[in-house]
């Protein structure tokens, strides 16, 4: 028996393929399971992420509504003191120019009118014109609160939380 056997050469080939074959099939195989680690360790994190991301949206809900909440009761607080007169509105009015001539006013006297004419508004009116003002603090509060929500999810995705 030969080295030059078409036997031999036959049997070395097939051994070598059989070999490379064999590691090949092992080599998917262990590549399969490290992709597979590694997808249930993103997937880990990703759920981390997402618990993180839920618990700072709700802690944002809870942050705006205590906020709006006390800013409630600091309204009807303000309507029940306008109700009863301990707060009054008032608005600048220009006084009538009424020039009067007198003989007897003070030289000394400045000539700007130092004491300002104003006018107490109706308290319904007055209710109304403060609920205007709590509607608009109230849209400032909730946009400010989807800005910080929004900073909160941008930094906690690229990592900086």
């Amino acid at each position: 028996m030969t080295i030059f056997n078409p036997w031999v050469i036959l049997s070395v080939l097939i051994a070598v393929l059989s070999s490379f074959g064999a590691g090949y099939y092992k080599g998917s195989d262990d590549e399969k399971a490290e992709q597979q680690a590694e997808i249930a360790l993103l997937n880990q994190k990703s759920r981390e992420t997402e618990q993180r991301l839920i618990q700072d949206a709700f802690d944002a809900t809870m942050k705006l509504k205590k906020a709006q909440a006390n800013a409630q009761s600091l309204s009807k607080k303000r309507n029940a003191d306008i109700d009863s007169g301990a707060l009054k509105l008032r608005i600048p009015v220009q006084a009538a120019d009424c020039p009067t001539l007198s003989a007897t006013a003070d030289p000394t006297s400045p000539t700007g009118d130092s004491i300002q004419t104003t006018a107490e508004l109706d308290r319904e009116v007055a209710k109304s014109i403060v609920a205007i003002t709590d509607q608009g603090d109230a849209n400032t509060r909730q946009l400010n609160a989807c800005i910080d929500a929004y900073n909160d999810v941008y930094k906690t995705l690229k990592g900086q939380k």
